[in-house]
């Protein structure tokens, strides 16, 4: 009966219980002061009518007063951090071992990719039980990635990679839409997350057209860019070796550390002077212009696949050491 109130959407993920009950606490709290302060408004100006108190009383002040009025509504507040900081720290981080769906927003529609190279636009195919993290990017103004029944709202940003994720828990078709307004048809920027069986699901990656895996397209980017010149496993490469450094922390030349991310391979390739590896010296041309939204996560993939094990590497067989670059 719920699910069809808009304040009642269905749940289908895994942390969309936790979403209601913090909200619908919310709700509580606050349906329950309102009332108790309205209640003694109307008590007080029925008992303190002029006819019966024609003059202010002054009134000193009550420490045990003062401190169950303070210390109660920052136990409540803390009640609401305290939950809210557990769902935000649980949506930010996604599990290791997620299934990882690509996703391009632009005017106005949605792209998605998935590891296997099988392509969507404005569908998104998953598989019940399954995490799924979305590596999201957008490919001209700020859009926002909102499935109500998940109870998840992610923007998706020009020029950097954001994530999320969450856990189907329910068989169906659920509603996508952008929430951030995104220009004149931002309302037709809507699509559906049709969650499977995970034979029906596999079925359908079978069934679907594909040009090789994400992983192996990204490689043969990779060999076209002419990246492997520079990027080798021996010690004559002038750049760092690639393989098994995503994911892993990086020394650069000015003694700071980052974690090899899918933002730092994008920010290496569009913007190579930006974070130099520690004891190689920045001639790495930029490629910003030369590579699409969708060729940027195909790479991200390759490297991506270069940190797996050779059984769990997208696309088949991982390249060998000696095609492997890395970016600085």
């Amino acid at each position: 009966m719920w699910k069809n109130l808009p304040l009642f959407p269905e749940r289908a993920s895994a942390l969309a219980w936790q979403v209601d009950g913090l909200y619908f606490l919310l709700i509580a709290v606050s349906a329950f002061f309102a009332l108790l302060i309205f209640t003694l408004i109307f008590v007080f100006a029925v008992k303190y009518r002029q006819s019966v108190h024609p003059h202010a009383v002054q009134i000193e002040g009550s420490l045990p007063l003062e401190l169950m009025w303070t210390l109660i509504p920052l136990g409540i507040s803390m009640i609401f951090f305290a939950w809210g900081s557990l769902i935000y720290f649980q949506e930010a981080r996604p599990p290791k071992d997620a299934l990882e769906v690509y996703a391009v927003a632009k005017q106005w529609m949605w792209k998605f990719e998935y590891e296997g190279g099988q392509r969507d636009i404005n569908e998104l195919h998953l598989p019940v039980g399954r995490d799924v993290k979305m590596i999201m990017s957008s490919q001209d103004v700020i859009h926002d990635f909102s499935v109500p029944a998940f109870r998840i709202k992610a923007d998706v940003l020009p020029g950097r990679f954001t994530t999320t994720w969450f856990r189907p828990t329910k068989v169906g078709t659920y509603h996508l839409f952008c929430a951030q307004y995104c220009g004149t048809d931002h309302s037709g920027m809507i699509g559906q997350v049709i969650v499977m069986e995970p034979v029906a699901y596999q079925a359908w990656l079978s069934g679907g057209s594909s040009s090789g895996s994400l992983a192996s397209n990204g490689q043969q980017l990779f060999q076209q860019l002419g990246c492997a010149t520079c990027h080798r496993s021996d010690t004559q490469g002038r750049g760092p070796n690639l393989a098994g450094v995503f994911g892993k922390p990086v020394l650069l030349d000015d003694g700071r550390t980052v974690t090899a991310d899918e933002n730092y391979v994008r920010e290496s390739i569009l913007n190579p002077g930006a974070k130099i590896v520690s004891g190689f010296k920045p001639i790495m041309p930029t490629f910003q212009g030369q590579v699409s939204e969708e060729n940027l996560m195909a790479l991200v993939a390759y490297i991506k696949s270069l940190a797996q094990p050779q059984s769990n590497a997208a696309g088949g067989n991982p390249p060998s050491a000696s095609e492997t670059s890395n970016t600085q």
